[in-house]
């Protein structure tokens, strides 16, 4: 387990490097172009982020490299579990959700432990691109960030794959179900 200063132990290090080259290298449709070692440079650079994946691999979503941001030159590392990462469900959409459920609450939101993560969760533009490597999704769903005029309303916003397309929902951002969880994504 990590410890609160978002540090990896050597070992986690080791393995979360290992875990991450294995996925690199068994599915370069993602990152074609891209070298793993340049990426591990990065990485091994920038230990917070480092951490951040761990969290993403705990959580079982399975962090590969999706490309580089043309602006900044970082590697963009998102979620391609096949399905929403299991480690993440059963969360409503944010703190002032999680807050206004008088009864049943889940434990917390998608929005909180993204944050507590260090990562973002995906906008439906980068959900759509996401499925570009796919499908994801076909049995579950995944929040998605949501606008601020529908939040302000109560709502938030989910997708899914169904029929090979994506389908956007709304639901209200307090609930929450066993099959719905969020997608993250990371630049380093």
């Amino acid at each position: 387990m990590t410890n609160s200063n978002k540090e990896l132990s050597q070992k986690e290090r080791i393995e979360l490097l290992s875990i991450l080259k294995d996925r690199f290298e068994k599915n370069m449709h993602r990152h074609e172009g891209l070298d793993w070692a340049k990426v591990q440079e990065k990485l091994e650079a920038n230990p917070e982020k480092l951490w951040s994946l761990y969290e993403m691999e705990r959580t079982e979503g399975e962090p590969d490299v999706i490309g580089v941001d043309e602006k900044t030159g970082e590697y963009i590392f998102c979620d391609c579990s096949k399905e929403s990462p299991k480690g993440r469900r059963k969360v409503c959409y944010d703190r002032e959700a999680l807050e206004s459920r008088k009864k049943h609450k889940p434990e917390t939101s998608a929005m909180d432990m993204a944050n507590e993560m260090g990562i973002e969760i995906l906008t439906e533009e980068q959900y759509r691109e996401l499925q570009k490597f796919g499908p994801f999704d076909q049995k579950t769903s995944s929040w998605i960030k949501t606008p601020d005029d529908i939040r302000k309303l109560g709502g938030a916003l989910f997708c899914d794959y169904r029929y090979g397309h994506v389908f956007v929902y709304h639901n209200g951002a307090d609930s929450y179900y066993s099959v719905r969880g969020f997608r993250g994504l990371l630049k380093v």
